[in-house]
């Protein structure tokens, strides 16, 4: 195999980089089914809901898809939760930090701030403002947060619902990721 010539970046030649770009063709597929994997993990978190995660995250974008969702908002639908095996506390800003690349700042912001809007439903159990998310009345993307939350991801814990399976999902995802990134920086 080849490899680049540098030991440190600052040495790197314009050859070097076109190696990297080539071999990062080659572990987007990778990418892919690293995200499917860590998907399929939510099945381990079962806890007190009549679901595990990872049916919760199917039945979510089962309700986008059948509501009409645009593909790259039911990928999002099916991927917003896929941060909780690994960032429980901030999984809304993991999902949004993978996602990035390859969808809208529009869905960016949603997926980045889901976690906060779904406190709608529970923060005032905890004696905290349950109407904090109207502090983002005025962004583009809150309304269809609002909705996301509202209409798909609070009532995605029915176990009698009839949830399509990930193989319907998963070439939706093949094609979100394998998107020409945005160069987002």
């Amino acid at each position: 195999m080849e490899t680049v010539s540098f030991t440190r970046m600052d040495q790197a030649t314009a050859e070097d980089w076109k190696l990297l770009d080539e071999e990062t063709e080659l572990i987007t597929p990778m990418v892919v089914e690293n995200v499917l994997q860590l998907l399929k993990g939510l099945e381990q978190i079962t806890g007190a809901y009549p679901i595990d995660r990872y049916q919760h995250s199917l039945q979510t974008a089962t309700r986008a898809y059948r509501d009409g969702a645009d593909e790259e908002m039911i990928v999002v639908a099916l991927l917003h939760d896929i941060g909780d095996t690994v960032a429980l506390e901030n999984h809304s800003e993991f999902a949004a930090a993978l996602m990035r690349p390859y969808i809208s700042q529009d869905n960016y912001w949603l997926l980045k701030h889901h976690g906060l809007f779904q406190g709608y439903y529970y923060f005032h159990f905890y004696d905290r403002d349950r109407h904090i998310r109207d502090r983002f009345k005025q962004h583009p993307a809150y309304q269809t947060t609002v909705d996301f939350c509202e209409y798909w991801d609070q009532r995605s814990f029915d176990p009698d619902y009839d949830t399509l399976p990930l193989s319907f999902f998963e070439p939706m995802v093949r094609r979100i990721f394998n998107r020409s990134p945005h160069k987002s920086v």
